[in-house]
């Protein structure tokens, strides 16, 4: 019997290589919902499986290496990917995995967030793996998204200001990848502004040129504000595939996280810091008298 629906409507493919959070609030989880939000299709590979919830991480188990390959062979053998975006790899034996069999592939639009540490401040992977990264993934890499403190232990040394931004991006840009995304959020609760450090290379009149941007925006006054490099890093991924330029995607990520960081201070999800609010455009959680006090 001939189906009357439309077969070739094309959404954009995102498949994220990552942890999985039990609490829900990030990792692999947060990065589906991320993509769910915004209207693309999410896919996964679990590279390891961490009990945690809003007040830490209590275990990490490792993925063995070869179900991690299997199963980014089943995706792009059959569904195929247009950006992969790639968390947490808690060993150097997995990020040399990944990255072998994402060459195979020829995988051009890597959003790759060097998670390497957890907000509560567990290790999520040490140098052996930091330096894995900086080897295997960062030239594979379309855009890196570290944080103050990634940044800080990618290039052995203290990224404390924004004033310290400009010569970090280009010493990791510097490392690889094509673009450099230094998140500011880490910054200290006396900066009520946050400054986000863009650098990417560029091919103007077939002559390399390298071009950065600041985004500047306000501190959202929240505790819940597990997942937001999750988020966001998966933000970008999922705009990339959506057709948008690195610079666009970049800003209307930033956009979307802090809705769902507005959204989220009016829940109550654990007995620590909780997460964003990913389906803010769908499920609003601010009443009527709350945004108007705001």
């Amino acid at each position: 019997m001939e189906t009357l629906l439309p077969t070739s409507v094309r959404i954009p493919k995102v498949l994220t290589i990552a942890g999985s959070d039990s609490g829900g609030g990030a990792g692999l989880q947060a990065d589906l919902k991320v993509t769910t939000a915004l209207g693309g299709y999410g896919m996964s590979v679990i590279t390891a499986i961490t009990a945690q919830n809003t007040l830490g991480v209590t275990r990490i188990q490792d993925v063995d290496l070869d179900v991690v390959e299997a199963q980014i062979d089943a995706v792009f053998s059959d569904i195929g990917v247009d950006v992969v975006k790639i968390g947490m790899l808690a060993s150097p034996e997995i990020v040399q995995t990944v990255a072998k069999t994402l060459r195979k592939y020829g995988v051009k639009q890597i959003v790759l967030d060097p998670v390497l540490r957890a907000t509560s401040g567990a290790s999520l992977g040490g140098d052996d793996t930091a330096q894995a990264m900086i080897k295997e993934l960062f030239p594979l890499a379309y855009l890196i998204t570290p944080n103050m403190d990634e940044a800080s232990l990618l290039l052995g040394r203290d990224i404390t200001s924004p004033d310290d931004f400009k010569l970090a991006a280009q010493e990791l840009l510097d490392m690889g990848p094509q673009a450099v995304l230094i998140k500011g959020g880490h910054l200290d609760a006396t900066h009520t502004q946050i400054t986000d450090y863009l650098l990417w290379r560029t091919i103007e009149d077939n002559l390399e040129v390298i071009q950065s941007k600041e985004f500047k925006h306000y501190r959202v006054k929240t505790v819940n504000t597990h997942g937001t490099g999750c988020s966001l890093s998966s933000a970008i991924a999922t705009y990339l595939a959506a057709g948008h330029d690195l610079s666009h995607a970049v800003a209307k990520a930033i956009s979307y996280v802090e809705a769902g960081l507005e959204a989220g201070c009016f829940l109550s999800i654990g007995e620590g810091p909780g997460p964003l609010w990913h389906m803010h455009d769908f499920y609003p959680t601010a009443l009527l008298d709350e945004k108007e006090k705001r």
